[in-house]
């Protein structure tokens, strides 16, 4: 018969959440390690000291990253189109806002024609959601600055493998608000180049649907440095320092169609 005993740890007995927290985790390990390593695998835990775990773990617009023994948390704010910096990418959430607004509802994939699409699609990266537990985002087609950026194409490969173990439980909680909430996402996040420099690596996300829910995603991305020049080869890959996330925001406010040429004024502009 199995043991009710609570898990002693250095000849105390651990009570409460933590200690069904570490239960929950060793019957999970059980039932399968190589399933509980994947980032993918969701536990809903509260924990209340540091864990040696990589895992990412969401409460409501929380997400828990794990790596070693440190602990983050990857907020979600709430936030309006003029959030977003690049006005090309404002241009590309305009037009899918002028789709969406009309009846509350995701737009189709076929039916987002922006202007000059084709000057953005070394930007744009064009993805799949397949309706799996757990999800999975398949590349369907890569822009060559995600191609030079992280080394290699990821054309036909899941979104998370292709990330890898280092940046996956960074990058796809991202995915999945934007997935689970049925509206744009957008992230910064500065990462160094192989010469050092700082660069800010700006990320929007729409969402689409052909049917039930988001079934497909078109990822913008964009990089820029303050001090000019900067090395994109390998990029996301060239060092051992990981992005760090300056913002992290669901488009939720303000979901209407906006003139084109109308900027409020406090707004930062980027030129070039």
């Amino acid at each position: 018969m199995p043991s009710s005993a609570l898990p002693v740890q250095g000849g105390k007995r651990l009570g409460g959440r933590l200690a069904i927290s570490l239960m929950a985790i060793s019957a999970a390990l059980g039932r399968g390690l190589a399933r509980l390593l994947n980032w993918k695998a969701v536990v809903n835990v509260v924990l209340r000291e540091q864990v040696s775990f990589t895992k990412s773990f969401r409460l409501g617009v929380k997400t828990w990253c794990f790596s070693g023994t440190d602990i983050s948390i990857l907020e979600f704010v709430s936030a309006n189109p003029t959030v977003i910096k690049s006005i090309k990418q404002r241009d590309l959430l305009n037009t899918w806002l002028r789709l969406f607004a009309p009846a509350q509802r995701l737009p189709r994939l076929v039916e987002f024609q922006p202007d000059r699409i084709e000057e953005e699609l070394p930007d744009l990266v064009f993805m799949s959601v397949e309706k799996a537990d757990p999800l999975q985002i398949v590349i369907d087609s890569d822009g060559t600055r995600m191609s030079i950026a992280y080394g290699y194409t990821g054309r036909g490969r899941y979104l998370d493998e292709y990330l890898g173990l280092r940046l996956a439980p960074l990058v796809m909680p991202i995915y999945q608000q934007c997935v689970s909430r049925a509206l744009p996402a957008y992230s910064i996040s500065h990462v160094d180049d192989a010469h050092g420099r700082i660069v800010a690596y700006e990320r929007l996300l729409l969402p689409f649907s052909d049917g039930n829910g988001v079934t497909h995603i078109i990822a913008s991305l964009k990089t820029i440095s303050e001090d000019g020049s900067f090395e994109i080869i390998n990029l996301m890959r060239g060092n051992d320092t990981l992005p760090t996330f300056k913002l992290r925001a669901m488009i939720d406010r303000e979901l209407f169609h906006r003139m084109p040429g109308r900027i409020p004024s406090a707004d930062p502009i980027e030129f070039g």
